[in-house]
């Protein structure tokens, strides 16, 4: 697993290289990145992209890759092809989570508190707008469950942690026997919610069924270094590793 990590934050790594190269107006010998590498911010660009590739190498032999930003461009065109049924292995580091971060609350018990009364919340708005009956979201939702993104998180980032608490409290509920209070709320988001209640079908982007959420939990001297690419890059013998399956 470690060399796949490596290997994918290089590449990762590699495509921000190449976007200086433009900036700066390195070309030739000059440039620093290879020319192989064609990046793009435009979710419709890299979703044809994909498209393509696969089409030409097979989606087994495909990897999607992306940090902060274009890791959700990643992770929602990984999602789309898993609604195409061509899964594609991908690596997600450091996505935005969409959340109030609740992560950053240091007493446990308050933390806990606090996302069991967000899900209890967000699961009886989704009983009281969509009813008993089985949406298209939550069928998407199903649908992924058998996809499983490797999910890379520095616990002192507050734009992606909120993914720890996301799928640690979900097993919680698990096991206090609120699987299904749990199972509503890790599909919905207040967003998405808001705009069901306006007549609007909006997915959550963000939001995993499952994945293999890799932690980095030391401890970081700024932001830069706790949202940066170069953590993934080197071995770290501290990093906590855990499958999440959504059932």
């Amino acid at each position: 697993m470690d060399h796949r990590r490596s290997v994918a934050a290089s590449l990762v790594q590699g495509v921000y290289i190449l976007e200086r190269d433009r900036q700066q107006k390195r070309q030739g010998p000059q440039a620093l990145a290879p020319p192989w590498l064609q990046q793009s911010s435009r979710f419709q660009i890299a979703m044809q992209a994909v498209q393509n590739m696969v089409a030409v190498a097979g989606a087994a032999n495909i990897w999607l890759a992306g940090h902060s930003l274009g890791s959700a461009i990643a992770l929602l065109t990984g999602k789309n092809m898993v609604k195409m049924r061509c899964p594609v292995e991908t690596y997600l580091f450091n996505p935005p989570f969409s959340s109030a971060p609740i992560e950053t609350i240091k007493n446990q018990k308050v933390k806990h508190g606090v996302h069991l009364a967000s899900s209890v919340i967000k699961a009886g708005i989704a009983v009281a707008v969509k009813g008993h009956h089985q949406t298209s979201q939550d069928n998407s939702f199903t649908m992924l469950s058998a996809w499983v993104p490797y999910l890379f998180v520095n616990a002192s980032d507050p734009i992606c942690s909120e993914y720890i608490g996301y799928f640690e409290h979900r097993e919680k509920m698990v096991n206090m026997g609120g699987g299904g209070i749990g199972r509503l709320a890790a599909q919905n988001s207040m967003e998405s919610l808001l705009s069901a209640v306006l007549g609007k079908d909006s997915e959550p982007s963000h939001l995993l069924p499952s994945a293999y959420l890799t932690v980095n939990p030391s401890p970081s001297q700024n932001f830069k270094q706790a949202h940066g690419i170069h953590q993934w890059l080197r071995p770290n013998f501290y990093l906590q590793s855990k499958l999440h399956q959504f059932r």
